[in-house]
């Protein structure tokens, strides 16, 4: 899966005015709706709210990546937040998320599901790329930084 295709100027915000975990969901929720790509925005919001309470979404690095599976999707969707002053998203190493990437997929696709959340993933075993994509200025920044 291209996450370049996925990742458009769109679906981009910087900055996230949000400050907490609830917040930060409920925003990038809103950019998806926004953008056309979700059908119920509250069902997915539920969704992410319930795949959060299994555990905390936040990696390290600076990275968060809120996710779940929804019928409010026809296909796999990804929103993208930037947080400069960073949010408390119970991250595994208890330092403030900057970088937030929202997937959304439907109930059946769970391979494209599992491999772009692990091609998010590996985005943390850079920290200097992580750093570059947190200070992009604007999401034509952004997606010109994450195509590179």
């Amino acid at each position: 899966m291209d996450l370049t295709e996925l990742i458009t100027e769109d679906v981009v915000k910087i900055p996230l005015v949000s400050k907490t975990k609830p917040a930060v969901l409920r925003e990038l929720v809103e950019i998806l709706d926004g953008a056309g790509r979700i059908y119920d925005p509250e069902r997915v919001y539920q969704a992410l709210l319930s795949r959060e309470e299994l555990g905390s979404t936040g990696l390290e690095a600076g990275i968060a990546i809120p996710h779940c599976k929804c019928d409010a999707v026809s296909d796999i969707t990804i929103a993208v937040g930037v947080a400069p002053e960073g949010v408390d998203f119970d991250s595994i190493d208890g330092d403030p998320s900057h970088l937030f990437f929202l997937v959304v997929a439907a109930p059946g696709q769970s391979a494209s599901h599992i491999q772009v959340l692990s091609e998010i993933g590996e985005l943390s075993q850079s920290q200097s790329y992580v750093r570059r994509l947190a200070q992009a200025q604007s999401p034509t920044e952004f997606v010109r930084l994450f195509s590179e």
